[in-house]
């Protein structure tokens, strides 16, 4: 796992907000459209919970993982419930560590090439760059130059107008959030369809623009 595993995928759907029993049917929407890489927020409530009946449920088919981890107690606990993969905000040298001594995928968040530079030495697989929409495609591009060989991923800000332009930048896969899921929105069939098609037409994007 690593890289490679987050590439495949290509889309990476942010939920905050879900619960042990939304997760599965968010997750299922999203598995029928293509999206197969769901990170769940730390700072939702019962999260490890959620990750728990997500990893249980999806098992191999869909990579679950915890998002917004701040420090490296928090890792953990996301690792023990199931979590494949570690994203933050921020760059923490302790949570890379520990997610790379579980031997969990590494995803720290960061913005400026020191940072991002920084976080790549730390051990990180990959970055998220972050916010993404603040730079939009042409920073990627830029950091692109002179870091050629550091993996990133754009999230914040990236809809089904950039993702393409994200990728053709030189992002390896895009992180998105209340675009493609929005816990706040009632799950009824038709919205729960709403999610299945925006992740079909993410994934697309993402196709497109590697062909």
């Amino acid at each position: 796992m690593g890289v490679t595993e987050i590439k495949n995928r290509g889309v990476v759907a942010v939920i905050r907000g879900a619960t042990p029993d939304s997760i599965i049917q968010i997750g299922n929407a999203l598995k029928e459209g293509g999206v197969t890489a769901i990170e769940i927020t730390m700072e939702t409530p019962q999260a490890a919970a959620v990750i728990e009946a997500a990893t249980a449920y999806f098992n191999q088919d869909v990579l679950v993982g915890a998002g917004t981890v701040l420090d490296a107690e928090t890792t953990r606990v996301a690792i023990l419930a199931g979590a494949k993969f570690i994203f933050s905000p921020t760059v923490n040298k302790e949570t890379i560590t520990m997610a790379k001594r579980y031997g969990v995928i590494s995803v720290p968040g960061a913005f400026t090439p020191t940072e991002i530079l920084t976080a790549y030495e730390y051990g990180a697989d990959l970055i998220k760059v972050f916010p993404a929409g603040t730079g939009g495609p042409d920073y990627i591009k830029n950091i692109k130059g002179p870091l050629p060989h550091i993996p990133l991923m754009p999230t914040g800000g990236v809809d089904l107008d950039n993702t393409g332009d994200f990728i053709k930048a030189g992002a390896v896969a895009v992180g998105v959030g209340s675009t493609l899921v929005n816990t706040e929105s009632k799950l009824t069939e038709e919205y729960l369809l709403t999610i299945k098609d925006k992740a079909a037409r993410f994934i697309e994007e993402v196709k497109k623009a590697r062909e």
